[in-house]
């Protein structure tokens, strides 16, 4: 019997070459998860370049998304609205910041959406009018032809402030305009006052000078600038939305630690004065949260759109429903605060 002394080790060499195989796919399927060392994983952000966004400006100025293994892919609207509506058109992922009210006006759409956080509670909301057009007090808005967004934080504000100067909706013209002809709507004379959010707000009164009267439209009511996915989303990807929420949970313990730092990072996105970011930081509040304000919050705003037939809907969403708090508290616990 010929004994061949060379099967042992074609055997082996087999047996090796199919672990290596087996070793190179697994490798492969477990990058393509983002398991690898140093592979990244894209998010879609559809967002907005205001002052309401510096937790993310932060976050990628000193990279935080980046460490945490991500890339992100930023897309920028010009409302809070346009953004969850470039959720809802597969455009991105998650919308932020978005006011409360978009996602309650979508909710009553029936809109498959949920909300991971807030990232900034702002009171920046403001009433700004033509004096030449014979406007010196609130009560002289009756009659007016008023530039608003329709579908936004805008539209709530703007008629809660009528309402307690005694005047109704009905006694108004509201003009439709967007965030960047709004400008130009009320110096133009389009419109006799406006609806507007900083830095627009320093814009009107630049241009109109002494002509401009402003009021403050919030009455101390926040705004939640909230992070919006599809329903389902954040489930379906929990290390992704952690990694998301751990960058920007970074960003805001970099904001605390380092204010004049972080306080850089928003002039030179700007290029503001030290006066305008002493405004930002003194009408802001920067961080994530979870809280039963919220919840209020989009709860008075339902039943406001309800008594004024914005909506076919006659009762209030159960708006738990539509917040997923796990990812939020799994890192950074003490921000969760829904009572459910």
């Amino acid at each position: 019997m010929k004994i061949d002394f060379q099967a042992p080790k074609r055997i082996a060499r087999t047996v090796f070459a199919s672990l290596l195989v087996i070793a190179v796919v697994s490798g492969g399927l477990s990058c393509s998860r983002g398991d690898g060392p140093g592979h990244s994983e894209t998010i879609r952000v559809g967002t907005l370049e205001l002052e309401t966004s510096t937790l993310l400006f932060i976050a990628e100025d000193q990279q935080f998304f980046i460490r945490n293994g991500l890339n992100i892919s930023s897309r920028y609207y010009d409302t809070g609205l346009g953004a969850l509506n470039g959720v809802l058109k597969g455009e991105a992922d998650i919308a932020v910041p978005v006011g409360e009210y978009a996602m309650v006006g979508k909710i009553f759409d029936n809109a498959d959406i949920q909300t991971i956080g807030t990232i900034d509670k702002v009171e920046y909301q403001a009433i700004i009018a033509r004096k030449d057009r014979g406007i010196q007090d609130a009560s002289n808005l009756k009659g007016r032809k008023l530039g608003v967004i329709r579908g936004t934080q805008q539209e709530f504000y703007l008629a809660r402030f009528l309402e307690l100067n005694g005047i109704k909706m009905d006694d108004v013209t509201l003009v439709n305009v967007t965030l960047a002809h709004s400008v130009d709507a009320i110096v133009n004379g389009e419109v006799d006052g406006v609806m507007l959010v900083p830095p627009y707000t320093d814009t009107v009164q630049e241009r109109l000078g002494g002509n401009a009267v402003l009021w403050p439209a919030q009455a101390g009511q926040l705004t939640h600038q909230l992070m919006i996915c599809r329903k389902g989303w954040a489930t379906q990807h929990p290390r992704l939305v952690e990694r998301y929420l751990k960058s920007l949970a970074d960003a805001q313990d970099y904001l605390v630690r380092n204010q004049d730092k972080a306080k850089n990072i928003v002039r030179e996105k700007f290029k503001l004065k030290d006066k305008e970011v002493a405004k930002i930081w003194s009408r802001n509040q920067f961080g994530l949260s979870l809280d039963q304000s919220l919840v209020a919050a989009m709860e008075d705003q339902a039943r406001w759109m309800i008594s004024n037939n914005l909506t076919t809907e006659t009762r209030t969403p159960d708006f738990l429903n539509y917040i997923h708090e796990y990812a939020l508290r799994a890192i950074r616990p003490e921000a969760v605060t829904i009572i459910r």
